[in-house]
């Protein structure tokens, strides 16, 4: 009777182990489609384009190793620092869209009528392709027939030719991707709002609060999560911006006013066909971008240290 009960649960732990077996090799199935697509197209051709920054590659051609030349020929080059300046520049849209999508989101989380009409329409420009966006604002943008300065004709003010204008084009393309923007950042403080229990509310009102103090003491503590990671994310984005640029001024604007570091990084592998050249851009813009993501996460610790 004792060996018929061992062997039983010998059986039921083989079976239970051959299905963990099975369970670990499924799981591993299911991990390795996003590992090896990192590997293939990200962590391979970063390594990649890491190598090519020393050597003189032209697409083409043998690499030819010629050590820091590309970094000290970028470090002379004019229009690297004004695709710097033109791309930091124009990360102004960021705290403006942040506070704008709060903004709607609060008149939103109020249960005004119609609320799930507004959110649709706020966030068709997200889920719009960038390129057929950039050309409809492209039009909107045009000096002569753009519905821009129609609007602007209403007032009896006599619009500019805003992309080929170097004072206009930058605050231009601001608008325009503070507006694509505008639904996702206003959905992620909306669903941040949600989560806020109302005893919150309630308390501060019993305590006197009004609805101010309610607001900063209470509202944005509780939404900071959700900044940190807009500010985070746009950052990185608005350090990547190229087809808003290619396709609304594909010159780079006038005086190169609008380009960006990755367009310049684009018009130097393919256009020019210094694919070297370009790869130490692209190293350098890595490192920015590294250096402001960690910036950002170190303030926002010592913040969150502070408020505790």
């Amino acid at each position: 009777m004792i060996l018929k009960e061992g062997r039983g649960v010998k059986r039921r732990r083989s079976h239970q182990s051959s299905l963990y077996r099975k369970e670990k090799i499924y799981a591993y199935l299911f991990i390795s489609a996003p590992v090896i697509g990192f590997l293939v197209f990200t962590f391979v051709p970063s390594i990649y384009s890491l190598y090519g920054a020393f050597t003189d590659w032209n697409g083409l051609g043998q690499m030819n190793f010629i050590g820091l030349d590309n970094f000290k020929a970028l470090f002379k080059d004019e229009y690297f620092y004004k695709a710097m300046y033109n791309t930091i520049f124009m990360m102004i849209g960021i705290p403006i869209g942040v506070v704008l999508s709060l903004l709607l989101a609060l008149a939103l989380n109020r249960g005004v009528p119609g609320t799930n009409v507004f959110r649709v329409i706020y966030y068709i420009p997200v889920i719009s392709s960038i390129a057929a966006i950039s050309i409809l604002w492209q039009w909107a943008y045009n000096g002569d027939y753009g519905l821009v300065n129609q609007f602007l004709g209403f007032f009896g003010i006599k619009g500019p030719n805003w992309l080929q204008n170097v004072h206009t084009v930058k605050p231009a393309l601001i608008i325009m991707a503070v507006w694509k923007g505008l639904g996702y950042t206003m959905l992620l403080y909306l669903a941040a709002l949600q989560s806020v229990p109302k005893t919150f509310y309630e308390a501060a009102k019993l305590d006197g609060a009004n609805a101010l103090q309610s607001f900063w003491y209470i509202t944005l503590p509780m939404v900071k999560p959700v900044t940190f990671f807009i500010i985070v994310t746009s950052v990185i984005g608005g350090a990547q911006i190229f087809t808003e640029i290619d396709v609304m001024t594909p010159n780079g604007g006038p005086e190169f006013s609008s380009a960006s570091i990755v367009w310049y990084i684009w018009q130097k592998a393919f256009g020019n066909f210094q694919l070297g050249y370009a790869s130490a851009m692209a190293v350098i813009l890595g490192i920015f971008i590294f250096i402001v993501t960690y910036i950002q996460f170190r303030l926002n610790e010592r913040s969150r240290f502070d408020m505790d």
